[in-house]
């Protein structure tokens, strides 16, 4: 059994991520476009992604300097090709230590309204999607040790909100293939987790507002008892699980939502 001095001779785990060569999805703009610069703060070399050339390169110049690459591609495409993306990325740049995946489509569809065209596009973003970048990103030597994978969920996965049929479903489905990916692949040191943001003043959210209206959107933001989220807010969550300092955790959700769902 350790004892206590033993244990206090131990150094605190580092959030620094110098060294780390690191995958964004989703760059382009709010959370994305926050943890691309935000990593590149802490020292990583930064793989940023996304499909909005202006908005994309608007991200690298907010970036710190520090050796990163950008890339477009729109994840709705083809994503049997991801893996081989992936690998192209590696022998470009050099293997990862990480890769968040940020990219994601909100869709605010009544079921009456749902059609097998909108369910495909959003499963096949946010979830398919990712699951391909994985399978690219545990390749032989496209990887270094330890690697930390990062996928942005939310709450959505886990209350039930009107209209948010589609969407639930595919942050559920990235939450509980997070844990499953987590079990496959500790054994080549490779952690996965999600995160779980509340709702975020981005991009994106501008469109939930237009279509829920003034009145319901307020009701929102009292539903945060700490008010809405940045996207800083949520980047400190990810930097923490990319960095030594969670290096014993794997397939979790780590919730970020001001207090929404404690209630």
């Amino acid at each position: 059994m350790e004892t206590l001095s033993a244990v206090n001779s131990n150094s605190v785990p580092s959030l620094s991520l110098v060294g780390r060569r690191i995958v964004v999805t989703g760059a382009s703009s709010g959370i994305g476009r926050a943890t691309a610069v935000a990593l590149s703060q802490l020292g990583a070399s930064v793989i940023a992604v996304g499909r909005n050339p202006a908005r994309l390169n608007q991200t690298m110049i907010t970036m710190q300097p520090g050796g990163h690459s950008s890339y477009l591609l729109d994840l709705a495409e083809d994503i049997d090709a991801l893996p081989g993306v992936v690998s192209e990325w590696a022998r470009n740049h050099g293997p990862f230590s990480g890769l968040v995946h940020c990219a994601g489509i909100e869709m605010t569809l009544p079921v009456r309204q749902m059609d097998a065209v909108s369910l495909n596009k959003i499963m096949r973003v946010n979830t398919g999607a990712a699951l391909m970048l994985v399978k690219g990103m545990c390749q032989k030597g496209n990887y270094d040790r330890p690697c930390s994978v990062v996928m942005i969920s939310s709450v959505a996965a886990l209350t039930g909100q009107p209209a948010h049929s589609a969407y639930s479903a595919s942050k559920g489905a990235l939450s509980a293939m997070s844990r499953s990916l987590a079990m496959e692949l500790a054994r080549k040191h490779i952690r996965v987790n999600t995160v779980c943001p509340g709702q975020v003043a981005t991009e994106m959210d501008e469109t939930v507002r237009a279509k829920l209206g003034s009145e319901k959107y307020e009701s929102i933001i009292a539903a945060h008892p700490l008010g809405l989220g940045r996207p800083i807010d949520v980047v400190g969550a990810i930097a923490f699980l990319l960095s030594d300092a969670s290096s014993w955790i794997t397939g979790t959700d780590l919730i970020v939502d001001g207090g929404f769902t404690a209630q």
